[in-house]
């Protein structure tokens, strides 16, 4: 006797049967009940950073539902060793056009990691941060960042700072100037939460779960990427979400973590990269949101003289589970709503609505958790609010910890790395503490 569970990644209900294998082969019928067609609504999903093998790619593109894919072609570990030198990069020829599956399920092979684990000539880590959807090999090493910056960007490249706890992943920011943030990430595992006291822990304004490090349990690792995110926003960065698994690598699914992208008129990879740039977007580990502000997707921006009140028009779901939708607004909740569980047989989202009167100048997104654990969630990009003569301004313990983690970088790489590729943690350092100044 077996009891199988066939699943297709996160629209699909996972389906369990039992059969019979006696003396004679058996052909067993599982068809899948979608309780979300996410598509026929405009949205499309994508694994933004994978390193699963071009040769497997496909097939399990289709099997999980992942109408894009990011491999990891190129990664380096050594920050001496450009990308598409390196010893680690995936073997063969790919070029640079994207490879379609069908019309809907699209891979690109343009996409480099760097990875820095040694560092000055010895074993020392740095962190590691992504290039999607550029043009050309890299063929230069990490530093100077600067140049990697201007050249990602100059190839239409969008630069994930991947997770938010390395190392040097919030002292470089000003400098190698990132556009996404992995808010769902490799460390969201589908089994239980493996990497636990890892990299650098949480100040303690975050006052996050557990013992307050941000990496002991699943929770308080999640929570401690949005406290992060929020800062940066708050800071004037105007990163998007993005998501992805490092399938091939991590024992997760390919699309475990996955972004939803909407493209207007219809999918191409071209629509869905430039929706991820400006942030019509939401990340998810399984459940759905999608919703719009005044009638504009998130990555809009509004512009005003007065307060400004945004109407918001929610659609949520999740099966078999409730959830909390929140509405955070330079990252405070200022409003929630409950998405009653997705029941058997029933399809589709749950609409709500509320609204939100913004004084300052920000940021608006929508946080979504699972009421009963918070273990499963989904987070839209932002939508930009500018109030005349009310500028966005970072709150005081969130500036001081960017100026604080800059300077132990620079004090933990000194002796390490030049003084030329210090110059620019000194950058960093000038530009978070002009922010800084600012501060509430």
């Amino acid at each position: 006797m077996r009891q199988p569970c066939v699943e297709r990644g996160k629209e699909y209900l996972p389906l369990t049967n039992r059969f019979t294998v006696a003396g004679k082969p058996v052909e067993v019928k599982l068809p899948l009940k979608r309780w979300v067609n996410m598509a026929e609504r405009g949205w499309f999903s994508g694994d933004a950073h994978n390193h699963r093998a071009p040769a497997e790619l496909e097939s399990a593109m289709l099997a999980e539902d992942v109408n894009v894919a990011l491999p990891m072609i190129d990664w380096t570990t050594t920050d001496t060793v450009p990308p598409a030198l390196s010893e680690r990069n995936m073997k063969g020829s790919y070029g640079g056009q994207p490879v379609v599956v069908d019309p809907t399920h699209v891979w690109f092979p343009r996409n480099t990691e760097y990875e820095i684990f040694r560092s000055g000539g010895r074993q020392h880590t740095l962190g590691a941060f992504l290039i999607v959807g550029h043009k050309e090999r890299f063929d230069i090493p990490v530093f100077p960042l600067k140049r990697v910056s201007e050249r990602a960007h100059a190839e239409g490249g969008l630069i994930d700072l991947e997770k938010h706890n390395w190392n040097w992943s919030v002292p470089i920011v000003p400098v190698l100037k990132p556009d996404l943030f992995e808010l769902a990430n490799n460390h969201h595992w589908r089994v239980e939460f493996g990497v636990r006291n890892w990299a650098v822990p949480a100040p303690k304004w975050m006052k996050l779960p557990g013992n307050g490090s941000g990496t002991d349990t699943e929770l308080a690792w999640t929570h401690y990427g949005f406290e992060t995110y929020y800062a940066l926003l708050n800071c004037g960065f105007r990163l998007k979400p993005t998501a992805g698994t490092a399938n091939g690598v991590h024992p997760v699914p390919l699309g475990f973590s996955r972004v939803y992208v909407h493209c207007e008129g219809g999918f191409s990879y071209e629509k869905w990269m430039k929706g991820l740039g400006e942030g019509r977007s939401f990340v998810t580990t399984g459940p759905m949101v999608v919703a719009k502000a005044n009638g504009k997707h998130t990555g809009a921006e509004f512009k005003s003289k007065a307060p400004l009140e945004l109407n918001l028009d929610i659609e949520a779901g999740f099966p078999d589970s409730m959830l909390k939708v929140s509405v955070i607004q330079n990252g405070n909740e200022v409003a929630s709503v409950a998405a009653l569980p997705v029941q058997p047989g029933v399809r589709g989202l749950q609409k709500s609505k509320t609204k939100v009167t913004i004084a300052e100048s920000g940021w608006v997104a929508l946080r979504v958790e699972q009421a009963c654990s918070g273990r499963f969630f989904a987070h839209t990009a932002p939508w930009w609010v500018e109030i005349e003569g009310k500028p966005l301004r970072p709150r005081r313990e969130q500036a001081d910890w960017f100026v604080q983690r800059t300077e132990e970088e620079i004090a933990r790489n000194t002796g390490v790395l030049s003084a030329e590729q210090l110059a620019e943690f000194h950058e960093a350092l000038a530009a978070w503490k002009k922010i800084q100044a600012t501060a509430r």
